[in-house]
C-alpha cells in the first residue's frame, strides 16, 4: 500500500468515528441511549437495517462465494422480502403498542420472566459469538494479505467501534451506518467498474455474462428438492424465510434499529425499503464476484488465494510437488485463455454447434482446474494442518491488492473496515441493551434511576466490546465466513422465532410449556447440526443448514403445544373435571 492509500483509509475511518462520537455524545436518559429518542425516519432505519446485516464478511466472502460456486447463493435471500411484510404486519405494531425497549420484554408480558430470560440468553450466546466473528473475519484476511498482526487488527477494529457505540448508543450506530453504507456502495460500484475495464477489449458486459454462463456461474435458480443442497429455491423461501423472520423480527441488533422509528409507519417503511433493496444488493455483490472470475479467465490467478498457504508450503517437504502443480496450473491457464477467446469468437459467428463444443471444452478445462486446486489444498493440509485451505474469503482481497490503482485500494479497504464496524456496532449496542434491560434491570432487587441504567448500558456495551475482541482473538476460519455466521444464527434463530410465533398466535400455550419446549428444542437442534452437518465434509452434509431454522421453529411449537395439552389434561384428571 502507498501513502495515499493509508491517507484514504485512515481518513475515512477517523471521520466516521469522530463524526459519530461528536453528533451523538451526551445521551440524557435510557430512552435516548437505547432507542435514539425514537425520532429516526424511514430511510435512516432502512439504511441502518441494511448496514447491520452487511458485515465485512458480506464483502469479503460473498464475491469469493460467487467466484467458486456462482450466483446460486442469492437464493438464500429469497424469503427476505416476504419476511419483511410479515414483520411489518405482525411484529412492529405489537412492539410499538407495548412501548418495549427490547423484543424480549414482550415475552414476559405474554409468558413469564424465565421465558424472557431464556430467550435473552440464547440471543446473547449467538450474537456474542457473531460479534467476535464480524471483527475476526476482516482481521484474519487483512492480516494474512497485508502482513499485519492479527490480534492488533482485532483490537483496532474493536476499539474504533467501542468509542462511538458506548458514547452515543443507538443514535451513534444509526448516524455512522448511513456514512458506512455510502462508503460501502461507492467502493463496490468502483470495484465493478474496474474489473469490467480490465477485461479484454472485445469482451463487453454481455459477452462477460456469456463467458460466466459457459463456466456455470450464472445458475441462479435451483428447484431441486434435495435437502442436502445448501442453496435451493425451496430452502431460500422456507429456511431463508424463517431465518429472516427470526433475525429481523426477534434479533435485538435488528429490532433496535426499527424500534427507534418515530412511528409505526416509519419503522414499516424502513423495513420495506430494506426488503426491496437487499436482494438486488446481494445479487450485485455476487455479480462482482462472478466478474472477478471472468477477469481471472484472462489473467493469472494463484492456485490458492490464501498467501499464508503459499508461505507454509514453500518451507515444507511438499514444496516440489506444489511447484509441479503450479506449473500445470500455468499451462492450464493458457489453455483456458485460448478456450475463452475461442468461445467469444464463436459467439460472433452465432453457430450453435460450435458454441456447444466451445462450452464443453471450457467445462473440461474447469474440471481439470478444480482437480488441481483440490490437490493443492491436500498438499497444504499435509504441510500445515492449521492453515485454512479453503480460499473463498481471500479471492476478492487478492484482486483488490493486486489490480486496483493506488488510492482506490485505500477506499476498498475502508469498505471492509466500515462494514465490520457497522455490523459490530449494532451487535454491541444490542448486547448491551439486552444485558441491561432483560437481565440486569429485571433481576435487580432494588430499583435504580435513569442515570443508573444509562451508565449500566454503557458499561455493558463496553464489556461486550471487550468480549467480542477476545472471541475474535480465539477465532478460527471454517469453510466460509459468511456461512459460519449464518450457521450460528440457524442453530439458535428457529427456536427463538418459534417462541415468538407461539406468543403471537397460539394463545392457550403458557410459560412453563414454552420454557421446557425451548430447552428440549435447542438440544435437538444442536444434535441435528452435529450429526447431520458438522461431522460431514463440505458437500457431504445430510442436511442444508438453512433447514435448521424451520426445524427449530416447528419443533418448539409442536413440543410446546403437546406439553401444554398434557399439562391441562393432567390438571383436569387431578381435579376430577
Amino acid at each position: 500500500m502507498e501513502v495515499i492509500d493509508w491517507i484514504v483509509l485512515t481518513g475515512t475511518l477517523a471521520f466516521i468515528v469522530g463524526f459519530g462520537y461528536w453528533r451523538t455524545r451526551g445521551s440524557k436518559n435510557v430512552n435516548d441511549y437505547i432507542l435514539g429518542g425514537k425520532d429516526a425516519q424511514w430511510w435512516t432505519i432502512g439504511l441502518s437495517v441494511m448496514a447491520t446485516q452487511a458485515s465485512a464478511i458480506t464483502f469479503l466472502s460473498t464475491p469469493g462465494q460467487a467466484f467458486h460456486d456462482g450466483m446460486g447463493f442469492v437464493q438464500f435471500y429469497f424469503g427476505l422480502p416476504l419476511a419483511m411484510i410479515i414483520i411489518c404486519m405482525v411484529f412492529i405494531p405489537i412492539y410499538h403498542r407495548l412501548k418495549v425497549y427490547t423484543a424480549y420484554e414482550f415475552l414476559e408480558n405474554r409468558f413469564d420472566l424465565k421465558t424472557r430470560s431464556l430467550a435473552a440468553i440464547l440471543f446473547l450466546m449467538q450474537r456474542g459469538l457473531a460479534a467476535g466473528i464480524t471483527i475476526y473475519a476482516p482481521s484474519i484476511i487483512l492480516s494474512a494479505v497485508l502482513g499485519w498482526e492479527l490480534k492488533t487488527l482485532n483490537v483496532i477494529i474493536g476499539i474504533l467501534v467501542i468509542i462511538y457505540t458506548v458514547a452515543g448508543g443507538t443514535k451513534a450506530v444509526s448516524v455512522t451506518q448511513k456514512q458506512q453504507m455510502f462508503v460501502i456502495m461507492v467502493g463496490m460500484f468502483t470495484a465493478f467498474y474496474l474489473v469490467m475495464s480490465y477485461l479484454p477489449d472485445d469482451v463487453d458486459f454481455g459477452k462477460a455474462l456469456k463467458v460466466a454462463g459457459a463456466n456455470d456461474k450464472l445458475n441462479i435458480l435451483d428447484f431441486s428438492l434435495d435437502t442436502k443442497s445448501r442453496y435451493t429455491f425451496w430452502s431460500g423461501i422456507t429456511g431463508g424465510l424463517f431465518l429472516a423472520l427470526a433475525y429481523f423480527g426477534t434479533d435485538q441488533s435488528q429490532v433496535q434499529r426499527y424500534l427507534s422509528g418515530r412511528s409505526i409507519r416509519e419503522s414499516q417503511l424502513g423495513l420495506i425499503f430494506n426488503g426491496l433493496l437487499k436482494v438486488p444488493m446481494q445479487f450485485f455483490i455476487l455479480l462482482v464476484g462472478v466478474m472477478v472470475f471472468v477477469f481471472y479467465q484472462y489473467n493469472h490467478s494463484p492456485i490458492n488465494f490464501n498467501p499464508a498457504a503459499q508461505d507454509a508450503i514453500t518451507s515444507s517437504e511438499f514444496n516440489a510437488d506444489y511447484e509441479r502443480l503450479k506449473s500445470e496450473h500455468l499451462k492450464l491457464e493458457e489453455e483456458k485463455r485460448i478456450a475463452q477467446d475461442h468461445f467469444t469468437a464463436v459467439l460472433d459467428v452465432k453457430d450453435y454447434d460450435l458454441t456447444v463444443a466451445a462450452k464443453e471444452r471450457i467445462r473440461e478445462l474447469n474440471q481439470a482446474d478444480r482437480m488441481l486446486r483440490a490437490e493443492a489444498r491436500t498438499l497444504i493440509e499435509k504441510a500445515d494442518e492449521s492453515i485454512e485451505t479453503n480460499d473463498k474469503d481471500y479471492v476478492f482481497i487478492h484482486f483488490i491488492l493486486n489490480n486496483i490503482p493506488t488510492g482506490l485500494i485505500g477506499l476498498l479497504l475502508a469498505v471492509i473496515f466500515s462494514a465490520a464496524m457497522s455490523s459490530t456496532a449494532s451487535e454491541l449496542n444490542a448486547l448491551g441493551t439486552i444485558t441491561t434491560m432483560d437481565l440486569y434491570k429485571r433481576n435487580r432487587k432494588s430499583e435504580g434511576d435513569e442515570t443508573h441504567y444509562l451508565k449500566a448500558s454503557k458499561w455493558f456495551t463496553f464489556l461486550w466490546g471487550i468480549i467480542a475482541i477476545l472471541f475474535a482473538n480465539f477465532g478460527s476460519l471454517v469453510d466460509n465466513l459468511i456461512q459460519l455466521v449464518n450457521i450460528i444464527g440457524s442453530i439458535f434463530y428457529g427456536n427463538v422465532l418459534g417462541i415468538f410465533l407461539i406468543a403471537f398466535f397460539i394463545k392457550f400455550v403458557r410459560g412453563n410449556a414454552v420454557f421446557i419446549a425451548a430447552l428440549i428444542t435447542q438440544l435437538m437442534v444442536v444434535l441435528t447440526y452435529y450429526y447431520a452437518i458438522h461431522i460431514h465434509g463440505p458437500g457431504e452434509e445430510k442436511l442444508g443448514y438453512l433447514w435448521l431454522n424451520f426445524i427449530g421453529c416447528a419443533l418448539v411449537i409442536v413440543i410446546a403445544v403437546l406439553l401444554e395439552t398434557s399439562f391441562r389434561t393432567g390438571k383436569r384428571i387431578k381435579t376430577g373435571a
